[in-house]
């Protein structure tokens, strides 16, 4: 079913569709993963049960199937947890900010981590000295490490993906603790945050140095209010809200677009750009437009639209573009947000976005070094530019990460037009806005693919390289 957006509804723009899924996920979505093999991973409603989502054989996910892939491994059935899809195409998930699938608080310290090849999870242990991770922000940096915060105090700790150990990360010159702030990855390396308990205040993370510094005010104020009294979790521990703030993303232009909640004794959620410094000026946020209609985004879903504009869930169900300038009313939302390899966006496993508009052609990964001829079942090298894309694409804040800021290989079948996605893996970087930098990643044929000419295409957010031409054997 395609819904076309001609809604009478005042502010609300008629330029989308929203298209039902022929299947949708069958247990519900609270999160959406894209794995580097083309599929969608969505943990169910029921925490432990995950899904996976394959397109059909023309590349359609609107006609797509889901099956099902094993349960989280026993006593873990985390709500609002961390996560991430590592260079290596697994999936980690970590910590939760309930257990029992939400029933009860308590910050859990578990982590689990997917294999797709295999199909199974293994537990990953916390951090040492952690008895918490809870719902805390995290980023892949560039280098493939996943740094995670703690989301009660200070305290940041990086896990190998080959190791999966955990090493203690130096807070020098952090502001205040971790909890409920979003981290957005940097076309430098570092991270923006903006504070919530000592908001307005943002800072930066610069990895290489372990220093936390100032990034300014962000002048229109994103803190929704502080929850009246302290919460109870863990051996008698106690966690008091700082409040809200919504997702945060990078454009393509470097800016960022961060959302917030209702601010104390305000009635309207605000909006805040912040421009990176270049050729030597400083950096700078300025105050972007209010939600419509008294709405906000405190701890809500945003992603990139492949057209540039970012797709923000405000907390009413309204989603709304932001175009650079002015926020605009589209649609009726319901969940989780996922930039999927079709340049569509994936709603709550149930439906799929689209808006009016293109890429620009500078923003597409770039193909330079390939093999033209391939064997069904082997691995190869592939080589360019800004394979990752531009953005990590996705954010909620401080939890439900589902960041796409990797390659997906797109092979399609000269004579049949039948769409088959190669698995990629190892890339030589996980970071965002490469630019002019040859980088690259390796990626395993089907084995049940379809022989002959086929045309070859590397995918980042949604955007699509020129294709090549390659023969499958």
């Amino acid at each position: 079913m395609v819904i076309t957006l001609l809604l009478g509804l005042s502010g609300i723009s008629q330029a989308q569709t929203l298209t039902s899924l022929q299947n949708p996920a069958p247990d519900g979505a609270w999160v959406e993963y894209l794995l580097t093999d083309g599929t969608i991973m969505v943990q169910g409603y029921g925490c432990t049960d995950w899904w996976r989502l394959s397109p059909d054989k023309n590349g359609s996910y609107v006609k797509g199937t889901w099956k099902q892939t094993a349960s989280l491994p026993s006593g873990y059935d985390p709500y609002a947890a961390a996560g991430a899809v590592l260079a290596d195409g697994r999936l980690l998930v970590s910590g939760g900010e309930y257990s029992d699938c939400g029933g009860e608080f308590t910050l859990t310290p578990e982590s689990a981590i997917y294999d797709p090849l295999k199909d199974q999870w293994t537990v990953v242990k916390p951090p040492k000295g952690w008895d918490d991770i809870g719902d805390s922000p995290d980023a892949v940096l560039p280098n493939g490490q996943f740094l995670l915060g703690r989301k009660t105090t200070k305290q940041m700790a990086q896990l190998d993906p080959k190791t999966l150990k955990w090493t203690a990360v130096k807070d020098t010159g952090k502001s205040d603790f971790n909890a409920e702030e979003g981290w957005t990855l940097m076309p430098d390396g570092t991270i923006l945050t903006w504070d919530v308990k000592n908001n307005p205040n943002s800072e930066i993370f610069d990895p290489t140095t372990a220093k936390w510094t100032s990034a300014g005010s962000t002048v229109a104020n994103l803190q929704g209010p502080p929850e009246v009294g302290c919460l109870k979790y863990g051996h008698n521990q106690t966690y008091c809200p700082p409040g809200e703030v919504g997702p945060g993303i990078l454009r393509p232009n470097g800016t960022v677009f961060a959302t917030g909640a209702t601010h104390q004794g305000e009635n309207v959620g605000h909006t805040a750009v912040y421009h990176p410094g270049k050729n030597g000026s400083k950096a700078k946020w300025t105050a972007g437009p209010d939600f419509p209609n008294f709405d906000q985004a405190g701890d809500s879903f945003a992603a990139l639209l492949t057209n540039g504009r970012v797709l923000v869930l405000g907390n009413s169900g309204t989603m709304y573009e932001f175009d650079g300038k002015k926020l605009t009313a589209t649609t009726v939302g319901y969940g989780s947000l996922l930039v999927m390899p079709s340049g569509e966006v994936l709603v709550a496993g149930a439906a799929a976005y689209t808006s009016t508009g293109k890429y620009k052609a500078a923003w597409a990964p770039t193909i330079s070094d390939f093999p033209s001829s391939v064997t069904r079942g082997s691995s190869y090298q592939i080589s360019g530019t800004q394979f990752n894309g531009l953005s990590q694409a996705v954010s909620f804040g401080d939890e439900f990460e589902s960041s796409t800021n990797y390659p997906v290989v797109r092979i399609t079948n000269s004579s049949t037009g039948h769409v088959f996605y190669a698995r990629t893996h190892d890339h030589s970087t996980m970071g965002v806005a490469t630019g002019k930098a040859t980088v690259s990643t390796n990626f395993d044929v089907p084995a049940k693919m379809e022989t002959g000419a086929s045309t070859l295409e590397v995918v980042a957010n949604g955007i699509p390289s020129k294709s090549v031409n390659i023969t499958v054997n």
